[in-house]
């Protein structure tokens, strides 16, 4: 066994092998060899490949994804090689001069971050923080000293753990103390259902943290799904009981947004579409600057591009009555 845990070069530490349970039955523990994971229910017996030390722990009939996909390395919903790599892939280097140049017009003005999540779970929590990610795309977060983060993602990246699909969580119940999932549930097919397996998988009392957008162009291609406004993000978590709410990325990222996505909208060619939005994003991204503003703004709840939700998990559904009465907009 190596120092941090890990055996036989597995990425995921080899204490949580026993918290886990079979995402096609839900019912049977898994024997993690060297090469694959076997269901240990003789109802079911699927085996799992380990790709490069990564569980590949997908339900294929209620995924859109196959594990075909991981053991054959095709990108999925996002390129998450090595900058080097992936920059290097069939790009001019003027273009790779011009994506490194350009402005990002994505900003984060939220006045509760994961980390903040995370330090208020810890303060409740005796001994290690058990915390899983899911959709940890390649953003490695900054932890507490007790915690232990799972990076899990159906995109593999330099930090994924294991390969796992969100709408079947391959944990057993009451496994975690906090989930984070952080820009993630618009990518889902269907959200109420990782929602409800976010919940299965946390403790009694256990956290989650998910960021989630409003308002937003397409993003990730034909990976992307869905969008909420406040209450309906509100709602999506109905069976949690709220801690705190609120913008995460505000209107001035909504404008910006919008007028990089019009102008681009002129080309029907990938290569220009692509150019023309690298372009327009130098001089839209200071409309980012008022967002810190505008998110303390009770209209902030009617307008901005996304929210965040921290709640903890609870017996009780909030219902539709309740959830109307929270409304913090203008209208």
């Amino acid at each position: 066994m190596n120092s941090d845990g890990t055996a036989r070069g597995l990425r995921l530490d080899s204490s949580l092998h026993r918290d886990l349970v079979c995402p096609v039955c839900k019912l049977g523990e898994l024997d993690v060899g060297v090469e694959d994971a076997l269901c240990r229910s003789p109802h079911c017996a699927t085996r799992f490949p380990i790709v490069d030390g990564r569980l590949v722990l997908i339900n294929e009939a209620g995924s859109i994804f196959e594990i075909s996909d991981f053991v054959e390395g095709r990108k999925t919903t996002m390129d998450l090689r090595d900058p080097a790599e992936r920059d290097g892939a069939g790009r001019s280097q003027l273009r790779n001069l011009l994506a490194k140049l350009t402005p990002s017009v994505s900003r984060d003005v939220s006045d509760f971050g994961a980390e903040d999540a995370l330090l208020v779970a810890g303060q409740e929590t005796s001994g290690r923080l058990k915390t899983l990610v899911v959709g940890a795309g390649d953003s490695e977060l900054t932890v507490p000293a007790a915690a232990r983060c799972v990076y899990t993602d159906v995109a593999v990246g330099g930090i994924t753990q294991m390969v796992s699909d969100a709408h079947d969580i391959p944990f057993k119940n009451a496994t975690f103390d906090v989930v984070l999932a952080i820009a993630v549930l618009e990518h889902v097919a269907d959200p109420y259902r990782c929602a409800d397996e976010i919940h299965r998988v946390l403790k009694p009392n256990g956290y989650v943290y998910a960021v989630t957008p409003f308002m937003q162009q397409v993003h990730m291609g034909r990976y992307d799904f869905t969008r909420f406004t406040h209450l309906g993000h509100r709602r999506l978590f109905r069976r949690f009981s709220e801690e705190r709410s609120g913008v995460s990325n505000g209107q001035g990222m909504v404008l910006a947004w919008s007028i990089e996505r019009y102008v681009a909208g002129f080309s029907g060619k990938r290569s220009t579409h692509s150019l023309l939005r690298s372009i327009v994003r130098f001089l839209v991204f200071p409309l980012l600057l008022t967002d810190r503003i505008l998110a303390q703004k009770p209209g902030a709840f009617d307008a901005a591009s996304a929210y965040y939700f921290f709640g903890r998990k609870s017996e009780k559904t909030i219902s539709d009555r309740e959830l109307v009465q929270s409304y913090k907009g203008l209208g």
